[in-house]
């Protein structure tokens, strides 16, 4: 499939003439999703679960029928495997509250990379501060990447958890979540995969992982924004509590106690986001028609291209790791002297969209020495074109402020 082909599958690119560098914060939507989100709405709309009529028994099985879809999507054993979100940072915090919170205890140890997203590792703070637990950090080498032997020096018999970036959203650097996990169950640890900024890319077998736990969100991978999915081994779901109490994750309530539903209800309370879950379900019958062979070679060509042309601007600083095997569709980079945000303005100015802060990745920017960065991240409808773009932009920025750039 060509990248102009799927282009034309996502309307927003044909309505706003603008290049989009900024996937890795959302997608775009293709029509695909779209329509069988109003497709919901129009032909199936109930809450499930609920009902003994036949729409609410349609909505239920549209719903389940996701689930399931989601489980073989990442080889998950068990569809009850699959929980339900409104994103990767509520399941992370469901983890760290329901998991960490009642297993965790006085001089235990979590581990977390310094690539994490504030959403896995705020949280970790305050449940080992809780917990009278300690937390420690992989740090990364000169190659933006976490060397065999920063984790094998921090996670050790004492470690409990571990937090993992499958790939940093900031840096783009592919960690080897494999070689992690299974240094981290030798020494007893349980392990926890934040995918947000892989699933879009790569396939993931959870099993073929041994991930513990597993979560994403939705909108960055096609679907809307609101859903989002964890992952979980059926083991260790069984034993934790819930986080949100209320309807639909309930066996039976009395005045003084209550029972919980069996999985996945148990972790799913109150009326769901049942057209996040619709529309998560069309995003992944997309990816696959399109293949995930198919999205590397478009994604693995324009990224090369960018970095390449990116290179040529000597003004230019690049955070990415040079191990092109170890980077992904996203790239960091800074004009010298020159704020960020300045630079995404003048970019704006030109229709081209990147993401400028630091997002959501602070300890990690601090540890750079800086405090934040222009990132452009790519996707399946990006294009040379859409690069060429960019250069063109980041040349009048330059010029633009060069004269006041100290040397």
């Amino acid at each position: 499939m060509k990248v102009e082909d799927i282009i034309k599958d996502f309307p927003i690119l044909q309505n706003r003439k603008e290049t989009y560098l900024d996937s890795g914060a959302t997608t775009q939507k293709p029509y695909q999703v779209l329509n069988a989100i109003d497709n919901y709405y129009k032909s199936y709309n109930a809450n499930p679960h609920r009902g003994a009529y036949s729409l609410s028994i349609e909505a239920t099985e549209k719903y389940e029928e996701t689930r399931a879809k989601i489980a073989k999507f990442i080889n998950a054993k068990h569809s009850e495997e699959i929980i339900f979100s409104k994103n990767a940072t509520e399941s992370l915090n469901l983890i760290a509250y329901s998991y960490g919170m009642e297993n965790l205890q006085a001089d235990d140890e979590v581990v977390l990379s310094i690539m994490e997203h504030h959403s896995n590792l705020v949280p970790w703070q305050k449940v080992t501060k809780c917990a009278k637990s300690n937390l420690k950090y992989m740090y990364i080498n000169e190659e933006y990447e976490i060397s065999d032997e920063e984790i094998e020096n921090k996670i050790t018999n004492k470690t409990k958890i571990v937090g993992i970036a499958h790939v940093s959203n900031v840096l783009g650097t592919i960690n080897n979540v494999k070689k992690i996990i299974k240094y981290a169950h030798k020494k007893g640890a349980v392990v926890i995969v934040d995918a947000s900024q892989s699933i879009p890319h790569m396939k993931i077998d959870v099993q073929d992982l041994d991930a513990d736990f597993l979560v994403f969100s939705g909108h960055k991978m096609l679907a809307p924004m609101g859903i989002g999915v964890l992952y979980g081994k059926r083991e260790i779901l069984n034993k934790m509590t819930p986080f949100l109490m209320g309807g639909d994750m309930i066996e039976y309530v009395y005045e003084q106690n209550t029972t919980y539903a069996p999985l996945p209800n148990k972790f799913e309370a109150g009326t769901q986001n049942i057209e996040g879950v619709i529309g998560l379900g069309a995003a992944i019958d997309y990816i696959e028609k399109i293949g995930y062979d198919t999205i590397q070679e478009i994604e693995n060509e324009v990224v090369s291209y960018a970095i390449e042309e990116l290179s040529k601007l000597d003004y230019i600083k690049l955070y990415i790791t040079p191990n092109k095997e170890n980077h992904s569709g996203v790239i960091s980079f800074n004009i010298n002297g020159v704020h960020p945000h300045d630079v995404a303005s003048i970019l704006d100015a030109e229709k081209v969209c990147v993401r400028s802060g630091n997002h959501c990745a602070q300890p990690l920017l601090r540890l750079l020495g800086i405090d934040s960065t222009c990132r452009a991240s790519f996707y399946i409808y990006n294009t040379k074109e859409d690069v060429d773009n960019l250069i063109k932009a980041l040349k009048k920025a330059y010029e633009m402020f060069k004269k006041y750039i100290k040397s």
